[in-house]
């Protein structure tokens, strides 16, 4: 699990790809949005700047709902789901090293063990070493970006409506969404040097001083949010080079660990589910039978696998990127210029339209080729 908050949004491009797995859906813990909510406060002026019902409109639209979920129960239901359909799942083995052969990968974890397989799907984030062995060892990216959050109890303000809250400041940007009939799951975005070292812990001194700092008094119920929450945590917001290929041999990447993204979609796990889709649906493409393919088939399903990703991903991973650059400006002049623009975006049914259509991949609801 990742140091990141524990909380997550999924959204239905992902959600149509976990409807195909039978029962999954039905056991799914979380909170459906209904409204995104988008508010300013500059000095002593605080505003809405957007309040709309897109989200209420996704399930007649798409099929599925956008949708805030605890991360650690998110990944237990997938894990009993999957253990449910007869699928084997091994924890505490961390990937070190790959030795390709012409019909095989043998793979050795750090815990000793030695294993061996027909190909090798790399899906082991942004810290991949399965990129590493392909790859080599290369920097990561960061994006000048913190994130500092938690999770908290509902405030009361917010019970009337699931609603996604955007509060843009001087500086920071908060972000909030329920993820349960009782918790609230937020982050606030801050420019600051890369301080590594410093983030590893959020001491219970550092905690009270962050619920006591200046976002603890911002309205909307942001505020609450920030004095209530149980724990606190901290961490920076990284991205890897764009690599050239995800595949070497009989290895593939997927995910994080081909693509990795700033959070400020919201379609990191999103962009994995549509990597699998398309992964599983050309591996049924091109090896109708499962026999044990050959390295020459695998390097026509990998390659075509990327066609097919390459340019959705780079999208995103620049618009996150973007975003988070937007969100936390500095300067009152340049907040005004963003939030008149927010204004004029959301008010663009053009925008609402593409917003809507977004969420049409990996296919169209009720047309899987799996």
């Amino acid at each position: 699990m990742s140091k990141r908050l524990l909380a997550g949004s999924m959204q239905p491009n992902g959600l149509r790809v976990l409807g195909l797995i039978p029962g999954f859906m039905e056991k799914l813990v979380g909170q459906p949005l209904e409204r995104f909510k988008h508010c300013s406060v500059l000095g002593d002026e605080a505003a809405v700047l957007v309040d709309v019902d897109y989200p209420s409109r996704l399930p007649e639209a798409t099929g599925y709902s956008m949708m805030g979920v605890r991360r650690p129960l998110f990944n237990r239901t997938i894990v009993e789901v999957a253990e449910s359909h007869g699928i084997k799942i091994i924890f505490g083995h961390q990937l070190v090293s790959l030795k390709q052969e012409n019909d095989s990968v043998e793979v050795t974890f750090a815990n000793g063990v030695v294993d061996n397989a027909s190909f090798v799907v790399g899906c082991d984030g942004l810290h991949s070493n399965t990129r590493t062995c392909l790859f080599g060892r290369e920097s990561v990216d960061y994006t000048g970006l913190t994130q500092t959050g938690g999770t908290s109890p509902t405030p009361e303000s917010h019970k009337a409506h699931r609603t996604m809250l955007n509060v843009y400041s001087d500086g920071a940007h908060l972000i909030a969404f329920p993820i349960n009939d009782n918790q609230t799951s937020w982050a606030i975005s801050r420019r600051e040097a890369e301080a590594r070292e410093s983030w590893r812990s959020v001491d219970e001194e550092q905690q009270k001083q962050f619920k006591e700092g200046p976002w603890s008094q911002w309205p909307f119920g942001a505020g609450e949010l920030v004095r209530t929450a149980d724990r606190i945590v901290k961490y920076g917001l990284y991205d890897r080079p764009e690599l050239q290929s995800w595949h070497k041999g009989r290895v593939v990447l997927l995910g994080d660990a081909a693509h990795p993204t700033s959070p400020h979609l919201g379609q990191g796990a999103n962009q994995a589910f549509e990597d699998i889709y398309h992964l599983v649906r050309l591996l049924v493409k091109h090896n109708p039978s499962a026999a044990p393919p050959s390295t020459e088939l695998l390097n026509a399903v990998f390659s075509e696998y990327e066609q097919l990703r390459f340019a959705r991903t780079s999208e995103l991973v620049k618009g996150a990127r973007k975003q988070g650059d937007l969100r936390v400006l500095q300067g009152e002049e340049a907040c005004r210029a963003r939030n008149e623009s927010l204004k004029a975006m959301w008010a663009d049914e053009n925008f609402t339209q593409n917003w809507l259509q977004f969420f049409e991949h990996p296919f169209v609801t009720g047309k899987s080729e799996i």
